[in-house]
């Protein structure tokens, strides 16, 4: 009888296309993906880095490494340096393979360098949500799910359980509204299920489809936030014509004036935006 392949496999396959995949390293009985981070000083498990503390430390750490002198982009900093691996984990591969990592707090790694802060998260286990009929769903590492919502949702609930610690210390530290942090956390999810299909000309009203249920699952799950993402279509009939406006502000331009505001920001112009996105079709090597 042939090995059954480990589910977290055909994620990082259907990821090696992309010209962004921010994938953390994957450490699994009989699996491995990623370099993961062998020269860093200290190695943080999330919900012990909560546990003993260490958030606000490293949120400090961090910030005077990366000279912001606000506090808004420093969070975004944060949440970005920990998380966005994790998510676009989650997101693009729910999206490519209908396969979902499950994290946990007690399997989330965080490297962190002295001179330069975090390194590329590392998460173990790799246990996947799987549809029964997927060829990987007799994988010991496998939790089979009757049908895409089901497999949603139990996404959506893990990634709230793991996230939700770390995110509430950094509330509490640096008073920064829970709704803008578990915003970054929602638009990112969105733009990680469309960016894939729009660098792969796919549909982009279907990638948005199952990132709005995505987004859907995180709220019910215990996320907040004010807005949600909306889809923006900026070039008829093109393959890479649509993209999407955050619901949240990221705060980087109070980081750096000179920049402006982001193509995806929420406070810029739809005028402006079009413009700069009609830039993207004729110069591919702006566009993400």
């Amino acid at each position: 009888m042939p090995e059954v392949p480990v589910p977290l496999q055909a994620v990082v396959d259907a990821c090696a296309p992309l010209k962004f995949s921010p994938l953390p390293a994957l450490r699994a009985p009989g699996f491995t993906a990623g370099a993961g981070d062998p020269v860093a000083d200290q190695w943080f498990r999330a919900d012990l880095m909560v546990a003993d503390g260490e958030v606000p430390v490293l949120f400090e750490r961090l910030t005077a490494l990366g000279g912001r002198g606000h506090r808004l982009p420093a969070v975004t900093d944060f949440l970005r340096a920990t998380l966005r691996e994790p998510v676009f984990l989650v997101s693009a591969g729910i999206y490519l393979t209908r396969r979902a990592a499950l994290p946990d707090a007690d399997r989330l790694w965080f490297p962190w360098r002295s001179e330069s802060g975090f390194g590329t998260p590392t998460l173990t286990g790799g246990r996947t949500a799987v549809l029964a009929d997927d060829p990987a769903a007799g994988h010991p590492s496998a939790v089979v799910c009757a049908d895409e919502d089901e497999l949603v949702r139990l996404a959506a609930e893990h990634m709230v359980a793991a996230f939700t610690p770390v995110i509430d210390a950094l509330h509490a530290h640096t008073r920064v509204g829970l709704r803008t942090l578990w915003g970054w956390v929602l638009d990112t999810a969105h733009f990680y299920m469309l960016n894939p299909a729009r660098f792969l000309g796919r549909d982009a009203e279907e990638a948005w489809r199952l990132a709005r249920a995505l987004g859907d699952a995180l709220i019910e799950a215990g996320a907040v936030t004010r807005a949600r993402p909306r889809l923006f279509p900026f070039r008829e009939n093109h393959p890479r014509g649509t993209w999407a406006v955050r619901g949240t502000c990221c705060f980087d331009y109070k980081g750096d004036p000179e920049h402006g505001f982001c193509t995806t920001c929420p406070l810029k112009c739809d005028d402006d935006r079009r413009d700069e996105l009609q830039e993207w079709i004729r110069n591919p090597a702006l566009a993400p």
